[in-house]
């Protein structure tokens, strides 16, 4: 009977160490599954130039627009004929225009002119605050 503890706990020791070297093997595979998918985003973001001027960043956003649904579509189509499932068609997109340019060089103005007026308004709130104060403390 001490033979089958022991016996039982070898085992169960293996067990143990094969589920500790899965667990890190798959601990692995999701740390490389995720590097590479930034990577790659990284990656295209450095390849298509989107940090780059506006224009071509719109012109980014204006291809994605039309190559992605088509592509959702066909994977869609191909996931159906592979398992058998039937995906429900989803409605098409809304068609919505919005000038990235026009909206970026507004967020940049209003940050650059709050920043500018930062140190001189800090000047007059301390100042306004100093004298609250010195008004509450008579």
């Amino acid at each position: 009977m001490g033979g089958e503890c022991v016996l039982g706990a070898s085992d169960s020791g293996q067990e143990a160490s094969r589920d500790t070297w899965f667990l890190q093997g798959w601990k692995a595979g999701k740390f490389l599954i995720k590097g590479s998918v930034a990577g790659g985003a990284v990656y295209l973001v450095y390849d298509q130039e989107l940090l780059g001027s506006s224009d071509k960043s719109q012109a980014a956003l204006k291809k994605a627009g039309e190559v992605v649904p088509p592509a959702m579509y066909q994977f869609s189509h191909y996931v159906c004929q592979q398992t058998g499932l039937q995906i429900p068609q989803l409605p098409a997109p809304p068609k919505i225009h919005f000038p990235i340019r026009d909206s970026w060089n507004a967020g940049i103005i209003t940050v650059m002119s709050a920043l500018s007026v930062a140190p001189s308004k800090a000047c007059e709130y301390s100042k306004e605050g100093w004298e609250y104060v010195k008004a509450r403390t008579k």
